[in-house]
């Protein structure tokens, strides 16, 4: 009999891929069945997120309220950016927590899953040329790793603590593994990286064939079944002409973009360490627009920085009328440790932050109100990957905007055309043409 899993995945995509990699190591050593019930589990796996505070807070209610609610037998295992900076604290503060896997070791599940009280965190680690298995929680698309770790040294950021230096998968294992996924049912590819258009700087094996990452995606164009290319996420820094003509003509690529903003003030960009000015982004965002008129672009922005003047905030307000971004995920700025802006005096007053997110976080309703009911009546070539109760199928759109029509289980796996019925600022509704 099949021993049962509940799997808690918080954070990014690359998350949300570490899980599938752990569910398909797991499989290999004996039959896991998947659970949405606690008191089911024989193991409870908890993939956690440190880019914030509050998930990291979260993390030890949560491991009270399951430690409550579990079977005297089951384990429970802490994985991910939390398990990589805290380690061994995890289990001083939760002795009830069975081990920690930290976001570098993700194919060391097996090894652990069995010591109690293990803790393997090396960031060090090396799993560029690792063979996971196979488990996908959509087949319809796949999300595929090609790097891991990040170079980069942003003032706000714990990742490169937590993930280690960047390394990129060989191209030869991303297109046999892109291959597998579409003989599988996939259409779809996200590519996953802290800076995925950074790929290519790093390779374990100093001999293998450069490549970067518009050459990595000509590559991955030519395999064919594969329909719709997107990644997540790219660096401004690195989007050079080259990169952004190939994402605009190549037809396999998705026309939605995310470029991560941070702050639209040049001096903040400096103390952050994010390597280009406010100039340089609204260029770049400039030439996506005149090369690509129907992409949609997308950002993170943090408010509050330390030091962030009422001029700073101004600047990306600036940024967000001129741009007009279809998404915008923000943020007030959270101090994390193992980074240096952690340690600057001049922290924003935390009410000034609030009204400061609260102004950014309204324009932009405002904005995608009007964007969204734009699209009243225009039709989109929709992929359905997902079911939805009430009789609905869930899609996206080229530019990445979230669909559903009325159908079931046929459409599943199929590129339609579909006419917008109704809008929100949310989702669209349609009928298929």
């Amino acid at each position: 009999m099949s021993k049962k899993l509940f799997i808690e995945t918080l954070g990014c995509a690359m998350n949300v891929r570490d899980s599938e990699h752990m569910i398909a190591q797991l499989n290999q050593k004996e039959p896991y069945e998947l659970t949405d019930k606690i008191e089911d589990a024989d193991l409870i796996i908890i993939n956690t997120c440190s880019v914030r505070e509050k998930p990291v807070a979260k993390l030890f209610s949560e491991i009270g309220v399951f430690n409550k609610q579990k079977k005297p037998t089951a384990k429970i295992g802490v994985a991910g950016c939390t398990a990589s900076h805290l380690g061994e604290e995890i289990i001083k503060r939760a002795p009830s927590v069975d081990f920690v896997l930290g976001a570098r070791n993700v194919s060391k599940i097996t090894e652990v899953v069995d010591k109690k009280h293990a803790v393997e965190i090396d960031i060090d680690y090396d799993e560029s040329t690792y063979a996971f298995g196979e488990y996908r929680t959509n087949p319809f698309k796949a999300m595929v790793n090609i790097s891991i770790g990040c170079d980069k040294s942003c003032t706000f950021c714990i990742v490169p603590a937590t993930r280690g230096d960047e390394i990129s998968i060989p191209s030869r294992l991303i297109v046999g593994e892109i291959t597998k996924a579409v003989l599988g049912g996939a259409k779809e590819v996200m590519l996953l990286g802290q800076n995925v258009n950074h790929y290519g700087r790093r390779f374990s094996d100093v001999n293998e064939e450069a490549c970067d990452f518009t050459g990595l995606l000509q590559k991955i164009s030519k395999i064919e079944g594969l329909e719709r290319i997107r990644f997540t996420s790219p660096h401004p820094l690195h989007m050079d002409d080259a990169f952004l003509e190939e994402f605009a003509s190549n037809p396999k690529i998705c026309k939605q973009i995310h470029v991560p903003l941070q702050s639209g003030s040049t001096a903040l960009l400096k103390a952050m360490k994010r390597g280009y000015s406010k100039e340089w982004f609204l260029n770049r965002c400039e030439k996506i627009r005149t090369l690509c008129p129907e992409a949609t672009i997308s950002t993170d922005i943090i408010v509050g920085f330390p030091g962030e003047s009422d001029e700073d905030f101004e600047d990306t307000m600036d940024v967000l009328e001129k741009v007009r971004f279809d998404q915008v995920f923000s943020f007030k700025y959270s101090p994390r440790p193992h980074t240096e802006a952690a340690t600057f005096e001049n922290q924003v007053d935390e009410k000034i932050a609030s009204q400061r997110l609260t102004r950014l976080q309204d324009r932009h309703m405002q904005m995608l109100s009007e964007m969204m009911d734009e699209q009243l009546g225009k039709e989109h070539w929709v992929y359905f990957d997902e079911l939805k109760p009430n009789g609905r199928v869930a899609g996206r759109s080229d530019d990445g905007k979230l669909v559903f029509v009325k159908g079931s289980e046929e459409l599943l796996g199929k590129i339609k055309k579909v006419r917008i019925t109704h809008t929100s600022r949310a989702a669209l509704d349609g009928e298929l043409v």
